[in-house]
């Protein structure tokens, strides 16, 4: 019985039925396509609004033994077609009805109703479609551990500056290095075709030949993509790149992010820049800027060159040869940037985990169901479809100790591990308990109301297992399982508050961040109870000072014992209130040496979430200027320096003074751009304000990308582009007086001092 790993699902209509179908790689390095057509769409609808849909066309009801979250005995509708579902329900809703589970994908379903993650087992003849792909047809499938090798190919498309004409195409994978130019002569480093019309079926061709499971690229689906598909048809072409038969196309998800996504069908396209934005913070997202920071290597094209576009098109008519390596290198850099962070790999890991395509890993709340419905169904109960005007409910955050501002020897930190799962896990906090709670006796009641029954939860055993397989991945040191486990089981959390989940619970999302307060307030009654000062907490960390003049080892020593005894205060007073088994554990997590809690900006009361400190002598910093991304580097500079001065017992005062006069002097123009991404998707959004960074954008007439790098000179904002100088007229001023001066206020008055005394100026900088 072959194993494999399915890459995409989805169906089409054949016939008048629906086809499910599903391809992927198996273990033994075979692609294969899986077509079912004895499935149907169904959905539910409790037993006493069955009637509603009395005489609907095509429509099968079937009596079952399931009832919904409320108790209710529940009726299956069965549909022919997918498409048939949307209207039902909207019927069943105009007659006062409600449907459940109707808004379920269809092929999502059809994995979800065998249990099937992305590891799949195949009983069924296998058919030869063409070498290296196999077909099944109407197989059995059960779920499986398998993870085939896959193959990745990166895509890259050299173009005219207005991409009205392709140049080249280059491919790279792990076996793969290949250019495609169109040229009348032979290149040293391309294959020839000589008009673009051939250029693109002949890499179309090559494709299909090297049977890619991921497509890859630097903005691969909204450049690349998009216009070989544009192209194409312009052409008169078919842009015929998938694994199996089926067009190109191309869809936005909803909501803030406006991702795009690109469909080829039977392959994963996966976007270097939404992979590396998820996992590292970088000033900006350009391929130049990632490839140096990762590999320590960049592009090919002349850093000088004013124009990288018209750059581009001199090397087409002028040196193809050198435009061929060039985006030969673009291609390989995405594979060696995404080799090197491992992130093909936690994707994978992710999938195998929540059982969410490649592309839609991220999609917590997709996730969240794939996991739950299940083990609803398991225990007899169907759930909700998702409210269509329901309205994300508020949702209290974290607790936060109101911080001490100063600086301090000797702070320890102490956090409790995984503190929302332990919470979940340790009140039996949970969406069916929750339902059932209200009418159960003995209810655990938390700080909010909220009762759960003691029993018919769901999630504290889903967390068990993810925490038990997180252990073992740390013990094998798998990285990307860890990390892979670790952001599936935050995810838990958060989509209960969130109003597109039809597990959607206020009371549940409050209940958890109500413990979690609860638990946070006893930690420092706890450490007070000890005779030591809390200077700050947040959500799930505390910060203690120790004794002031012990050394690192008996400071050490001190916050080890201090935790044994909190942690076990702590597990007594949950067990006396609540009556349950207590899962937190306090974790001992960093000794810092110095450590410093700002002001809050013109104020005297201390900044929350604002931290930095010295611990195993390096600085550490959370919350301030210089991890910001929109911030220029020149803050960086500036409040790094200040900090690891004052935290080495150093002149911090001089060293802001020759900052300033290097600043003003122009020594420092490079550090003082600005880079602030476009959050409304388009200039073209911002209609009631117009922020620095959109006029920018809008000076540069299109030639930015979703991130604009732009400096402040003496006539407003001016945007900074790749390969062309700095503009002329820098207001350095305004960064002495609006960046400089309130980072370095920050930290001076802790050695008695001001921006003014430092340099030597009693009043604001008339720098003009």
């Amino acid at each position: 019985m072959p194993l494999g790993l399915i890459l995409h699902s989805s169906y089409r209509i054949r016939d008048g039925r629906p086809i499910v179908r599903l391809v992927g790689r198996l273990e033994h390095d075979v692609a294969f396509l899986v077509e079912d057509d004895r499935f149907r769409p169904y959905f539910f609808v409790a037993r006493d609004e069955a009637g509603l849909l009395a005489g609907a066309p095509g429509v099968e009801l079937h009596e079952t033994d399931l009832c919904d979250m409320a108790g209710r005995k529940v009726v299956e509708v069965v549909a022919q077609l997918p498409g048939d579902v949307p209207p039902l329900r909207e019927s069943l809703e105009r007659n006062g009805g409600r449907a459940l589970e109707a808004d379920i994908r269809f092929a999502y379903r059809y994995l979800i109703d065998r249990g099937i993650r992305a590891g799949v087992s195949i009983e069924g003849r296998a058919e030869a479609v063409r070498p290296g792909l196999v077909a099944f047809r109407n197989p059995e499938l059960k779920p499986a551990d398998c993870r085939p090798p896959l193959r990745t190919l990166s895509i890259d498309l050299e173009t005219s500056p207005d991409a009205s004409e392709i140049y080249s195409i280059a491919l790279a994978g792990r076996d793969v290095a290949e250019v495609h130019l169109v040229a009348r002569a032979p290149v040293p480093g391309a294959r020839i075709h000589p008009d673009e019309r051939h250029l693109l079926a002949a890499a179309g061709d090559r494709i299909r030949e090297l049977d890619p499971d991921i497509l890859t690229g630097w903005n691969v689906v909204d450049f690349d993509l998009r216009t070989w598909v544009r192209r194409a048809r312009a052409l008169g072409l078919t842009a015929r790149l998938g694994r199996v038969d089926g067009a190109v196309s191309f869809q936005q998800d909803p909501g803030f992010t406006r991702q795009t996504r690109a469909d080829v069908p039977g392959r994963m396209v996966l976007d270097g820049i939404a992979l590396v934005r998820d996992a590292l913070r970088l000033e900006d997202y350009r391929l130049e800027t990632v490839a140096r920071a990762v590999l320590d290597r960049g592009k090919l094209l002349d850093p000088d060159a004013p124009d990288a576009a018209a750059e581009i098109t001199r090397l087409y008519r002028e040196d193809p040869a050198a435009l061929a390596a060039y985006n030969l290198e673009d291609a390989r850099l995405v594979i060696d940037i995404l080799e090197r962070e491992g992130l093909l790999d936690l994707t994978l890991e992710r999938s195998l985990l929540s059982g969410m395509q490649l592309d839609r890993v991220g999609a917590s709340i997709a996730s969240f169901d794939l996991v739950y419905l299940p083990e609803l169904r398991r225990r007899g109960v169907v759930a909700p479809s998702v409210a269509s005007e329901r309205k994300t409910a508020r949702v209290r955050g974290g607790a936060l100790l109101e911080p001490q501002p100063g600086i301090f020897p000797n702070v320890a930190v102490f956090d409790f591990k995984s503190l929302y799962p332990s919470l979940i896990r340790t009140f039996n906090l949970d969406p069916l308990a929750h339902a059932r709670g209200a009418d159960a006796e003995a209810a655990i009641e938390a700080p909010g109301g909220a009762r759960f029954a003691r029993g018919d939860a769901i999630l504290p055993a889903v967390i068990e297992r993810f925490m038990e397989r997180r252990e073992d991945a740390k013990r094998r040191g798998d990285r990307h399982a860890d990390q892979a486990i670790k952001i599936m089981m935050n995810a838990l959390f958060g989509v209960l508050g969130a109003g597109s989940c039809r597990f959607f619970d206020p009371d549940v999302a409050n209940a958890i961040t109500g413990f979690g307060q609860q638990t946070l307030r006893w930690t420092r009654e706890a450490f007070e109870d000890e005779s030591v000062r809390v200077l700050y907490g947040d959500t799930d960390s505390v910060f203690v000072q120790l004794e002031a003049g012990a050394r690192p080892e008996a400071a050490r020593a001190q916050a080890e014992r201090l935790r044994e005894r909190v942690e076990r205060r702590i597990d007594e007073r949950v067990r006396a209130e609540y009556r349950v088994e207590p899962r937190l554990e306090l974790v001992f997590e960093r000794l810092f040496e110095r450590f410093f809690l700002p002001r809050v900006r013109g104020g005297k009361s201390g900044s929350k979430k604002r931290y930095a400190g010295w611990a195993d002598g390096r600085l550490v910093i959370v919350g301030l200027e210089s991890v910001r991304r929109d911030w220029p580097a020149v803050a960086r500079r500036l409040q790094q320096g200040m900090l690891t001065r004052l935290f080495r017992d150093e002149d911090v005062p001089s060293f802001v003074r020759n900052l300033v006069t290097g600043v003003a002097a122009g020594d420092f123009d490079a550090e003082l751009v600005y880079a602030k991404r476009i959050r409304k998707g388009s200039v073209e959004r911002y209609t009631a304000t117009t922020p620095p960074h959109i006029q920018a954008a809008r000076k540069a007439g299109g030639k930015v990308g979703p991130v604009v790098r732009y400096v402040i000179t003496q006539s407003g904002p001016e945007p900074v582009l790749p390969g062309r100088p700095l503009p002329e007229a820098i207001d350095r001023s305004h960064y002495l007086e609006r960046v400089l001066r309130p980072v370095a206020d920050a930290i001076l008055p802790q050695v008695d001092s001001s921006f003014d005394e430092a340099v030597g100026q009693p009043h604001q900088l008339p720098l003009l």
